[in-house]
C-alpha cells in the first residue's frame, strides 16, 4: 500500500511539473520596477522586451501588444535577441517580432540593441548577413532606432540612451571572458556625468564593468531567467552554461547603480522554462525630489 502511495505521489508530482512548463512556456507576466534619480528632468516609464527569439503570444502577438499598451509606457526598450539565428536547422522568422512592432511603433518610440543572435548573423556573411539586413532594414523601416555600439540624447528627460553591442568573445561558455579596460569606451566613449546614462546591453554578465562605465541603468537580457527557476536558489543554468548564475532575473544594486535584467519571453537551446513564465519589465524611473 505504501507503495501504491509512493507512486501516485510521484505520478502527480510529474503531472505537475509538466502542466507548469506548459503554462509558463505559453504565458507571460509583468512585473514592475521603481528607480529614482537627480539626474533626470522628469519622470519616464519604459517597458523592457527581451530574447522573444520568435515567440508569438496569439495571433500576430496581440496578446503581447496589449499588455504593453495597458501599462501606457513612454517608450520602449529592446534588449536583443528578439530573432534566433539562422542556422542549418533554423531559418530565421522575424513576423512575430515585426508583427509586434506595426503596433508599437505606431504608439511610442522603440530604441533596440542587438543581442548575441542578431550580431552573429551580422558577421557570419553570406545568407547570414543577407538575413540579419533585411532584418535591420525592416526594423529601421518601422522607425526603431537601432543602436548599434552608439546612442541617442533625449534632452526632455536629461537621458542618454546607448546600444552596446559586445564582441562574440564576450559570450563564450562555462567561463566569463575578462573584458578588457577602456573596452566599452573604445565602443561608446566616454559618458556624460550630467546626463542620466540608461545602457542596453545584452549580457547581464559584465554589469560591474556596465557601472564603471557610467551606466547609471543597465537592462540586460540573454540568461532567460536561468530557464528554470527553484525557490531560494533562483535559476538553475544560464545560457553560458553556469550553474544558479549571479545575475539571472531581476533588479540589481551597485554603488547606486542599477541593471533590470528581463527574464526574456521565448526560448531557444533548452527549450523550456520551468516556474519562469516569460517577462514584460515595466521600469519607471522618477525625477528624485
Amino acid at each position: 500500500m505504501t507503495i501504491k502511495i509512493i507512486i501516485l505521489v510521484a505520478v502527480l508530482l510529474i503531472l505537475a511539473c509538466i502542466l507548469l512548463i506548459y503554462h509558463d512556456m505559453t504565458h507571460f507576466v509583468v512585473r514592475h520596477y521603481e528607480i529614482s534619480s537627480n539626474k533626470i528632468k522628469k519622470d519616464i516609464t519604459f517597458c523592457l522586451l527581451s530574447d522573444l527569439h520568435e515567440k508569438s503570444y496569439g495571433e500576430k502577438n496581440h496578446l503581447l501588444a496589449e499588455a504593453i499598451i495597458k501599462e501606457n509606457p513612454d517608450a520602449i526598450l529592446m534588449a536583443g535577441d528578439m530573432i534566433t539565428g539562422q542556422n542549418s536547422r533554423h531559418a530565421s522568422n522575424m513576423e512575430p517580432v515585426l508583427s509586434l512592432l506595426d503596433v508599437l511603433t505606431k504608439k511610442y518610440p522603440v530604441y533596440a540593441a542587438n543581442g548575441n543572435h542578431e550580431y552573429r548573423m551580422s558577421i557570419l556573411g553570406c545568407k547570414h548577413e543577407e538575413v540579419y539586413k533585411k532584418y535591420e532594414n525592416e526594423l529601421i523601416r518601422r522607425g526603431v532606432v537601432l543602436l548599434r555600439n552608439t546612442g541617442i540624447y533625449l534632452e526632455e528627460y536629461n537621458m542618454e540612451i546607448h546600444g552596446l553591442e559586445l564582441g562574440y568573445e564576450h559570450y563564450r561558455k562555462v567561463k566569463k571572458y575578462p573584458m578588457v579596460p577602456g573596452y566599452i569606451e573604445g565602443c561608446l566613449g566616454e559618458p556624460c556625468e550630467q546626463r542620466y546614462q540608461l545602457l542596453i546591453a545584452h549580457n547581464p554578465q559584465y554589469f560591474e564593468e556596465y557601472c564603471k562605465w557610467g551606466a547609471d541603468l543597465t537592462v540586460a537580457g540573454h540568461v532567460h531567467g536561468g530557464i528554470a527557476r527553484l525557490p531560494l536558489l533562483g535559476g538553475v543554468i544560464s545560457p553560458a552554461v553556469i550553474l544558479f548564475p549571479k545575475y539571472d532575473g531581476g533588479l540589481f544594486r551597485n554603488n547606486g547603480r542599477y541593471m533590470v535584467l528581463s527574464r526574456g519571453l521565448g526560448m531557444h537551446s533548452i527549450p523550456i522554462r520551468f516556474n519562469n513564465p516569460g517577462e514584460v519589465c515595466v521600469i519607471k524611473i522618477k525625477r528624485e525630489g
